[in-house]
């Protein structure tokens, strides 16, 4: 049997500067990345490649939460993710972007997302961070991680697959699900 890791509870500010948590996105499927807005390397691709997953899984789009966490707090207000997520053209209600206690979310990310977040002074940017995204099921447990974004900022088309897939068999095998 698999043991899967929980994700504790959380708090967060959106971009729009609600207070949400982890029952805000209860009874969806998450898919989540690790960022900060103005880095100049492996967050716009991460970025894109979200848009992609996101637009591939259209047909669940009422069941599945993007979280896209900042790891950098202090730039990336509320004020600055709405900037952001209007940049890249994000329209779905079910993706936010997450803005909190820096220390946490790093701990966040690399306890509970099974992804590594954090400060980092040589890196550019002051930060360093997986270009991994996980998948969390409908109880709030990880189901996967998968590295989409490689450190070289190639796309790992292999995990791309993979969690697609996996998303795909969870609402299928698991949640009985069929795509409107």
């Amino acid at each position: 049997d698999t043991i899967y890791q929980r994700i504790p509870y959380f708090q967060f500010f959106n971009e729009d500067s609600i207070l949400v948590d982890n029952k805000s996105f209860k009874g969806k499927v998450w898919i989540s990345e690790f960022f900060f807005a103005n880095c100049q390397s492996i967050c716009p691709i991460m970025n894109t490649q979200l848009k992609v997953v996101e637009k591939t899984l259209q047909a669940y789009r009422q069941d599945i939460q993007y979280l896209s966490f900042t790891i950098d707090p202090t730039n990336d207000t509320p004020s600055a993710l709405k900037r952001h997520k209007k940049r890249l053209g994000i329209s779905n209600p079910n993706w936010d972007f997450l803005t909190g206690n820096e220390a946490f979310t790093h701990q966040l990310g690399i306890e509970n997302f099974l992804i590594f977040a954090g400060r980092e002074d040589e890196a550019q940017g002051g930060y360093a961070h997986s270009g991994a995204f996980t998948l969390v099921d409908k109880k709030g447990y990880v189901r996967g991680v998968y590295e989409v974004v490689q450190p070289d900022l190639s796309v790992n088309k292999k995990e791309f697959e993979r969690l697609i897939n996996d998303v795909q068999t969870l609402f299928t095998y698991e949640y009985k699900y069929q795509p409107q």
